[in-house]
């Protein structure tokens, strides 16, 4: 990447914290339109009666595709703890390029709130969402954790542990490891595979991000603590989700034979985390998917212009062309793989000029969707503003260490 990208991705991310300095750490979210009565009746009628469900919803999604700020009158702005932690390795990460204590003290800010908003009635660090989530499969009540969002929180800690060796941040990432092995069931497919349930009630498992964000815990855990019982609960969860992958070398959602979409991040998720396992084991089946997922990936999950794309078998109509999400998880992703595929590579590159070109507003933040007319303006910090700002730190920070290295 040219050394004027990199000024340009300087430029973004100062303009960014500016404006999040003066907006605040919170936000509305791409579930307010159902995290409060209105909504989430809607949404809980639409799973139990899909006909006269549809009929409730309705509203709402004409909502979503035309008038995305009308989020105000559906549920308050909160706190995100998936954001939180995101903001915190954002931070951390320009911490160790620049050396700015300020940079270190906004990630530290960011963990000490990540403390106060744990899952409550745990006896381990988990982390949730702040709302009362409805599902095909019921209601997740607010503070639930979930195995989607504590990885994030362990890792956030992890990085200022990097910087600090404060052993208060080691404390709290053995506890969330804990969570992880010891509060998320298992469902046993044979004596080498297990899937892991999305939370501590989730006995039935079958998600794949899921299973992949829990072996990649674990196993930094493993190693982090020298705890052989978490490598093999990683080992077990890791295995499902290798043999999950599709001959294409796609994976579906889940494998419970409803949920059989293949969308872009979470796509990015599975192939994140069998990333970050190989950088730390040198696993080969890993390697192996990683190898068939990225085929899969740059020739599916981008658009006739090289763009990223929601999805390459959608569940339903979708009313967007474009969202945040993918572009950051894109390039979260191809920073981790880079020079291993040149088309992925070349599709990252395109994202981030995309995205440096049109998705950054006047007043520094991005927009959250391309819809199929306009632009969703509403930012969210979840959904995926710290996302974001986190893909563009991580990417800046590893473009100036290959310059460094040169």
């Amino acid at each position: 990447m040219k050394s004027q990208s990199i000024d340009t991705i300087h430029s973004a991310l100062h303009r960014f914290m500016d404006w999040l300095d003066d907006y605040g750490e919170t936000s509305h979210d791409h579930q307010s339109f159902f995290a409060g009565p209105v909504g989430g009746g809607a949404k809980a009628l639409y799973y139990r009666k899909p006909a006269l469900g549809t009929l409730a919803v309705a509203p709402i999604i004409f909502c979503e595709a035309f008038i995305p700020s009308a989020r105000r009158f559906f549920w308050k702005k909160q706190r995100f703890p998936i954001a939180d932690a995101h903001y915190a390795m954002s931070f951390a990460l320009l911490a160790r390029l620049t050396g700015q204590q300020a940079y270190y003290d906004r990630a530290v800010h960011f963990l000490h709130v990540l403390e106060q908003t744990r899952s409550p009635g745990y006896s381990h660090f988990g982390w949730g969402y702040p709302f009362d989530w409805v599902t095909r499969t019921g209601v997740m009540a607010t503070g639930t954790p979930l195995i989607t969002t504590t990885p994030y929180v362990y890792e956030a800690f992890s990085c200022v542990h990097e910087i600090d060796g404060e052993n208060r941040w080691l404390e709290t990432m053995y506890s969330a490891a804990e969570h992880a092995a010891n509060d998320i069931t298992d469902r046993e497919i044979s004596a080498d595979v297990a899937t892991a349930g999305y939370n501590p009630f989730d006995s039935e498992g079958g998600v794949i991000n899921a299973s992949a964000y829990r072996a990649f815990l674990l196993i930094s855990a493993a190693l982090q603590f020298g705890r052989d019982d978490y490598r093999r609960i990683a080992e077990r969860n890791l295995n499902f989700v290798l043999e999950a992958q599709q001959p294409d070398g796609s994976w579906y959602y889940s494998v419970d034979g409803v949920r059989d979409f293949v969308d872009h991040f979470h796509t990015c998720f599975v192939l994140k985390a069998l990333a970050k396992i190989e950088q730390l084991t040198s696993h080969e089946g890993c390697r192996k998917a990683i190898k068939a997922g990225t085929d899969y990936y740059v020739r599916h999950l981008f658009d006739q212009n090289g763009l990223p794309k929601p999805f390459s078998r959608a569940p339903r109509l979708t009313v967007y062309r474009q969202e945040l999400y993918d572009y950051a998880e894109c390039i979260n992703l191809g920073v981790l793989l880079r020079g291993q595929s040149a088309e992925l590579d070349d599709r990252v590159q395109a994202a981030v000029n995309d995205l440096l070109d049109n998705w950054q507003k006047p007043d520094g933040s991005f927009r959250s969707r391309r819809l199929l007319l306009g632009w969703d303006n509403v930012p969210m910090h979840r959904w995926a503003q710290s996302q974001l700002f986190r893909s563009l730190c991580f990417l800046l920070y590893s473009l100036k260490e290959g310059e460094r290295a040169a």
